[in-house]
């Protein structure tokens, strides 16, 4: 009996210990862009399962981990969407509740991980965007669980503008904004593009259709007759994006590959073929770098992507991506556009009809979206989401080779045809 109750007691205290290295939450943060996505980042010690619910009017993130005793249990929200979130202690795993103060559209929020940076000091975080009913996306066929594998409030230290985040919606000008816009010239677009109404990108679109008129005003603004859109691809400049880099890795499959490490290798390729063919093209980055530096602001990564478009008086400006989705099933590519001058939405369906025919995958079809370097670059511009990194089938094959390939090939076939 004495044998059985030393094993018992050593297999209690192998628990407790097991329990004391249990995950913990050292923090849980929020921030609000201007298209009023509401963003809130749990910073845990380590890997941390989650799920996401409705339960009436609160929007429930649960995490598999410990609340860390300086964590409060409530905090203050300034938000459209709530006033206030609660942080409860339930013993072996914590719930963030956000009392909403309006109803939701279907599928508007969306959960991802974004992984320990020891390199950066970041933790492990469980992000979950909440996006208001005005923010919601437009575009052909019923709404799909697209979501954003790009942070919207910036983790780097310093510099953080809450307004201004990694590719989040814009809200569309207003006319105001367009009157001031018409005022400056082109020299002055720099600042411009830090005090105007603008963030960057989550997988949300605006719903308000463009007026034609505004898009013409726009194109004779930004566009300025600049750029080439026909006659061939022999001669033309085009700047490739490999979407995120360096200290941002993007959106991250079960499998721990991520993103930029993807978007990077399909890019070259891309580039090969379109020099091949007699383009010139430049890359934002062509090795696993951020663009504008360590520890820089979401607007200043964004914008030194836009910078390299805009140095070589670039012809076109083509973001790749892949997509992330809190729904495994979601998968399939989709082309977003930001309708500045007339070739915008040409150059998407160019590339999106390119990739819809000839793979086997779900089309999700062109989109109107305001992303940053879609919307603040001159010369037309599109971001090529490549499948969804959270499907396990695309993940397995965005992996290999044959994918990179031919989705690097049909795209560089949309841009050949564009300047047919």
């Amino acid at each position: 009996m004495r044998k059985i109750f030393l094993l018992t007691l050593l297999a209690c205290c192998m628990l407790l210990g097991a329990v004391a290295q249990a995950a913990q939450i050292t923090d849980v943060k929020w921030g609000v862009n201007k298209a009023d996505v509401l963003r809130i980042v749990v910073d845990v010690t380590d890997t941390a399962g989650y799920a996401v619910d409705m339960e009436g009017d609160t929007l429930n993130l649960t995490v598999n981990a410990d609340k860390g005793a300086q964590v409060p249990h409530s905090k203050a929200v300034k938000s459209s969407l709530a006033d206030s979130l609660k942080i409860v202690d339930k013993g072996s795993y914590t719930v963030v509740r956000v009392p909403l103060k309006q109803r939701l559209l279907e599928k508007s929020y969306k959960a991802f991980v974004l992984r320990k940076d020891p390199a950066t000091g970041r933790p492990f975080r469980v992000v979950l965007d909440v996006t208001p009913r005005q923010a919601s996306y437009s575009g052909s066929g019923a709404a799909t669980t697209v979501v954003s594998n790009r942070p919207v409030v910036s983790n780097r230290p310093t510099k953080n503008n809450s307004s201004i985040k990694k590719n989040t919606v814009i809200k569309t000008s207003t006319a105001a904004d367009k009157k001031a816009d018409k005022k400056k010239s082109s020299s002055k677009k720099k600042n411009d593009n830090k005090k105007n109404t603008t963030a960057a990108k989550t997988e949300t679109t605006v719903n308000k259709p463009v007026n034609k008129s505004d898009t013409d005003k726009l194109a004779v603004i930004k566009g300025n007759g600049r750029f080439s859109t026909s006659g061939g691809l022999d001669g033309k400049i085009i700047t490739l994006d490999a979407g995120h880099g360096g200290s941002d890795p993007g959106a991250i499959g079960s499998d721990g590959t991520k993103e930029k490490n993807i978007t990077l290798a399909i890019t070259k390729i891309v580039k090969e073929i379109l020099e091949d063919k007699g383009a010139k093209v430049y890359m934002t980055r062509t090795t696993d770098v951020d663009v504008f530096g360590p520890n820089a602001s979401d607007a200043e990564e964004l914008q030194a992507r836009v910078n390299v478009g805009e140095k070589y008086n670039s012809d076109m400006f083509v973001s790749l991506h892949i997509n992330s989705s809190v729904n495994k099933n979601v998968g399939g590519f989709s082309t977003y556009y930001y309708p500045k001058t007339d070739n915008d939405l040409r150059l998407a369906q160019n590339i999106q009809n390119k990739l819809a025919a000839n793979f086997g995958v779900d089309d999700l079809g062109v989109r109107q979206a305001n992303f940053y370097v879609i919307k603040r670059i001159s010369m037309p511009a599109v971001l090529v989401e490549m499948c969804f990194i959270s499907n396990e089938k695309e993940l397995t094959l965005m992996k290999g080779q044959w994918f990179q390939k031919k989705t690097a090939r049909l795209i560089a076939e949309g841009i050949e045809k564009y300047f047919a």
